[in-house]
C-alpha cells in the first residue's frame, strides 16, 4: 500500500562562501491531491525560508489540479548550513519524516542510470536493423534507454489509469450535450478477413455516443463471406448502411462511394480491419460541444496485434503544418466536416494508399479550425501485409504520398522539390529560395578564441549561401589571442566581418539585441561561439524556411562532440519550465516516430543556432532583457507563436555544440538564485504553455526529454512502490 503523502527531493545546492543552501522538491497528499505543510523537525526554523512553487511536471504526472502548488523551495542560511536535518511533511492525518543532508550537493536528474540487464531479452529483437544503421555503441545506448523506460510496461499501466471510463457517467454527460451532430463513419471494404471485419464493426456498435451511421462501400469483393456478412450487419442495426460497387475501383473510389451515402455533419475515417475505442465518438462530440467551430478533429492512436494486445502509442502534437508536409501525422482517428470534404471533391483517384494524406493536405488548405484530442481513440491492426507491421508492404502508397505533396506545393504556389525521407512515409522538401536577403550571423563571445575560430572557419567552409555578414558581439574579451583573431578576420573579410564591443555585465538577451542594431540583414541568425557547422548548405536551408510567411524561428539539430543529440527542439514543462527533446539520443536515431529525421514544429528552438526574419524579431521586440541567461530563446519563440507564427526545427541542418564553455555551468549558488528568478518570470508569463505545450503531448514524460510514456515523476510502475531510501538524501 502506498503512503498517503508522496514526496521527492530533486536538488540540494550549497554555497560555501555565503554559507547558504537551497533544497528543492515536491510533496502532496495522494488522496486529497493537496499540498502538505512543511516543518523543520526538532529545532527552531531560524534563518529558514519556505517557498511554495508550481510544479507543472508533477501536476501533469499525477493529474493534480492545475493550481496545486505542490513544489517547494527551502532556503537555509548559516544557522543550519552543513547540518543533517529532518523535514516534517504533514497534513491533518499523516506525517512523513524526510532526512535532509546539507553537507553535500545533490541533483536527482544528474544521477547515473544503471543498466538493468535482466530486461535485455525483451528488447534485443528490435535492435538488428538499428545496429546496421547506427553501429554497436549507439545500439547499446538505445538498449539502455529501452530498458530504463519500459515503455510497453508503462503503456499497459497508462491504459489502466487513463481509460477507466464510467459508462453511466459518460452516458449522463452525453444526454446533457446541447449539440449532438451525426457522425458518418466511412469504411471501404475489400476481401477483409471475417474476424477483423467483425471486430471493426463491433467497435462502432459499442460506441457510447449513439448518433452515428456506418457507411460501408464494398469494392466488389471476391471473397464469398463478405456480402453475407455485410447483409448481417445491415439487419443488425439500421444505422449501418451498405453499398455494393459493381466494379473494383480501389480505395479512393470505394471511399467516395461510402461518402455518397453519408448524411452526417461530420465524417470519420475507419479502415476495415482497425477498431475504434468505445469512447471515441463521445470524445469527438464532447470537443465539438466545447468548440463547435471545429472542422477537423484528430486523435492519438496505437497499434493492435492479432491477439488484441495494444502497443506503440503515438501521442501526437497539436496542429503542425510543417510536420504535415513531412509525414501524415494526423492519420487516425480523423473526423472531418462533410461540407468541406464535399467542397474539395472527396478522395482523388490515383492517390491510392495515400488517399487520406492527399485529403488532409487539401482539407487543411480550406480551414485552420483544426483540433487535437490527446487520447488514444483508434487502434491500427497489425496483420500481415499491413503498413502497421511492414511499411514496405505497400510501396506504391509512399509514391502516392510524394505525389500528394508535390500537388500541395503546386496548389499553394510554392516552388520546391519533394523527396523520400529516411524511411517509408516521411518526406523532405527542398524549397526554392525566392528572397535571398542578407543574413546577419550574430555570435556573442568572450575570449575563448579557439572555439570562436573553429566556429567562424566552419561557417566559411560549409556555407554556399553567399549573401551573409558575421557580427561578433564581444562581451568583455581580454586575451591577446582573441584580439589577434578579430584582426585576422577583419582583414580577410573586410566587407563581411566586424566586431562590436559590448562592455556590459553578461546578459545574453541585451548583447544580442544590441548586436542586431549593428546588423543590416533581412534575416538574423543567432549562433553561439561554441558551435561548428556540419552540414554544407546549412544557411541556405535555413533561409528557405525563414523566408516563408507562416514561419517564425528556424532551429537546427545540434550534437554534443560525442555525436549524441544536444538539441532537437524545446519541450515546455520539462523539469518545470523547459528542456531539450531527445537529449543523448545517438546520431542516426530516428527518434520518437521519426521526429529526429523529419522537419518539425515546436513551440521553441534554441538560440544557440536560430534564424528569424528581422521584421518578426522587431515585431516581438527581440529578446526579453530580464532573462539574462536562461529561457530568453523560449520566451522569444513563444512571443512569435503568440503572434501567429510557427517555429520550425530542421533535422537536416546539423552542427556541433560544445555548450556554454565561455560562460560555464549553472553550478553556483548565485547562478541558482538567478535561475530561479528566470523560472519565476517564465511561469508568470507563460504558465499556460508550460502546463500544455501544443507540440509535446501531455501523455509524455516531463522528467526527461526522451518521449517516454508519462506514468509517474520517478517511473512508478503498477504493482511497485518507491523505496523510501530513494528519498533519504
Amino acid at each position: 500500500m502506498q503512503e498517503e503523502i508522496k514526496y521527492f527531493i530533486d536538488k540540494i545546492v550549497k554555497d560555501e562562501a555565503s554559507q547558504c543552501a537551497t533544497v528543492q522538491g515536491w510533496a502532496f497528499n495522494t488522496k486529497t491531491k493537496e499540498p502538505v505543510e512543511l516543518y523543520l523537525l526538532g529545532r527552531e526554523a531560524v534563518g529558514v525560508q519556505f517557498k511554495r512553487d508550481f510544479r507543472i511536471d508533477v501536476n501533469n504526472k499525477y493529474a493534480l489540479p492545475d493550481d496545486a502548488k505542490v513544489g517547494f523551495i527551502i532556503e537555509f542560511d548559516k544557522n543550519t548550513y552543513g547540518e543533517k536535518l529532518k523535514l516534517k511533511l504533514t497534513d491533518d492525518t499523516n506525517i512523513r519524516i524526510v532526512p535532509i543532508n546539507l553537507k553535500k550537493n545533490y541533483d536527482y536528474l544528474k544521477k547515473p542510470n544503471l543498466f538493468n540487464a535482466k530486461r535485455l531479452a525483451g528488447v534485443t529483437t528490435r535492435t538488428v536493423g538499428y545496429l546496421s544503421r547506427n553501429g554497436l555503441k549507439n545500439t547499446i545506448r538505445k538498449i539502455k534507454f529501452e530498458l530504463k523506460y519500459k515503455n510497453q510496461e508503462n503503456y499497459d499501466f497508462w491504459i489502466d489509469v487513463h481509460e477507466d471510463y464510467d459508462r453511466k457517467k459518460v452516458l449522463a454527460e452525453i444526454s446533457g450535450f446541447s449539440y449532438k451532430p451525426k457522425v458518418s463513419i466511412v469504411m471501404p471494404v475489400y476481401n477483409v478477413e471475417e474476424q477483423w471485419l467483425r471486430a471493426c464493426v463491433d467497435s462502432v456498435l459499442n460506441q457510447y455516443y449513439e448518433n452515428w451511421e456506418l457507411c460501408i462501400a464494398d469494392d466488389n469483393s471476391t471473397d464469398a463471406h463478405i456480402k453475407p456478412l455485410l447483409e448481417e450487419f445491415k439487419m443488425l442495426d439500421s444505422r449501418i448502411k451498405v453499398v455494393y460497387r459493381e466494379e473494383n475501383g480501389h480505395i479512393s473510389e470505394a471511399s467516395n462511394s461510402a461518402l455518397a451515402i453519408a448524411t452526417g455533419e461530420f465524417v470519420g475515417l475507419l479502415d476495415n480491419d482497425d477498431t475504434l475505442a468505445e469512447f471515441a465518438l463521445y470524445e469527438v462530440v464532447k470537443l465539438l460541444n466545447e468548440h463547435p467551430e471545429a472542422d477537423l478533429i484528430y486523435s492519438d492512436e496505437d497499434k493492435l496485434s492479432e491477439d488484441n494486445k495494444r502497443s506503440q502509442p503515438f501521442f501526437k502534437t497539436d496542429w503542425a503544418p510543417d510536420i504535415l508536409l513531412a509525414t501524415n501525422y494526423i492519420c487516425h482517428f480523423g473526423v472531418y466536416r462533410k461540407t468541406i470534404i464535399d467542397e474539395i471533391g472527396g478522395f482523388r483517384k490515383g492517390y491510392e494508399g495515400a488517399q487520406d494524406y492527399d485529403l488532409v493536405l487539401r482539407f487543411t488548405e480550406k480551414t485552420n479550425q483544426i483540433f487535437h484530442i490527446q487520447k488514444i481513440l483508434y487502434h491500427w491492426r497489425m496483420i500481415s501485409n499491413s503498413t502497421a507491421v511492414n511499411p514496405d508492404s505497400k510501396g506504391y502508397a509512399f509514391e502516392a504520398g510524394l505525389k500528394s505533396l508535390e500537388d500541395a506545393l503546386d496548389r499553394r504556389g510554392i516552388k520546391g522539390m519533394v523527396s523520400h525521407g529516411a524511411f517509408p512515409g516521411v518526406y523532405n522538401i527542398e524549397y526554392e529560395i525566392v528572397n535571398a536577403g542578407l543574413v546577419s550571423v550574430i555570435i556573442p563571445t568572450r575570449d575563448n578564441a579557439a572555439d570562436l575560430k573553429a566556429c567562424i572557419d566552419s561557417i566559411y567552409e560549409k556555407t554556399i549561401y553567399e549573401n551573409f555578414e558575421i557580427i561578433v558581439a564581444d562581451n568583455g574579451s581580454e586575451k591577446e589571442d582573441t584580439f589577434k583573431l578579430f584582426e585576422y578576420y577583419t582583414r580577410k573579410y573586410p566587407q563581411q566581418f566586424k566586431v562590436v564591443r559590448i562592455d556590459i555585465p553578461f546578459n545574453f538577451s541585451k548583447i544580442n539585441n544590441l548586436a542586431v542594431k549593428e546588423s543590416k540583414g533581412e534575416y538574423l541568425l543567432f549562433l553561439n561561439n561554441d558551435i561548428t557547422v556540419i552540414t554544407k548548405g546549412w544557411m541556405k536551408r535555413m533561409v528557405s524556411y525563414a523566408q516563408q510567411e507562416h514561419v517564425g524561428a528556424v532551429g537546427a539539430k545540434l550534437y554534443y562532440p560525442d555525436n549524441t543529440i544536444q538539441h532537437a527542439g524545446v519541450l515546455l514543462g520539462m523539469g518545470g519550465v523547459a528542456g531539450h527533446g531527445h537529449v543523448g539520443f545517438p546520431r542516426g536515431d530516428y527518434g520518437y516516430f521519426g521526429k529526429l529525421v523529419t522537419t518539425n514544429n515546436y513551440t521553441s528552438v534554441t538560440a544557440a543556432c536560430m534564424m528569424v526574419k528581422r521584421e518578426d524579431f522587431d515585431r516581438v521586440n527581440g529578446f526579453e532583457e530580464k532573462l539574462t541567461v536562461a529561457f530568453n530563446d523560449v520566451d522569444f519563440c513563444l512571443k512569435l507563436y503568440e503572434a501567429g507564427k510557427f517555429n520550425v526545427w530542421l533535422h537536416d541542418v546539423e552542427l556541433y555544440h560544445y555548450e556554454s564553455k565561455s560562460r560555464g555551468a549553472e553550478d553556483t549558488y548565485s547562478k541558482y538564485k538567478r535561475f530561479n528568478s528566470e523560472i519565476k518570470y517564465m511561469k508568470d508569463h507563460w504558465l499556460n504553455y508550460i502546463k500544455n505545450d501544443p507540440y509535446y503531448n501531455r501523455n509524455l514524460t516531463r522528467v526527461d526529454g526522451n518521449y517516454a510514456i508519462c506514468v509517474d515523476i520517478v517511473g512508478y510502475v503498477k504493482g511497485k512502490t518507491i523505496e523510501d531510501e530513494e528519498n533519504e538524501i
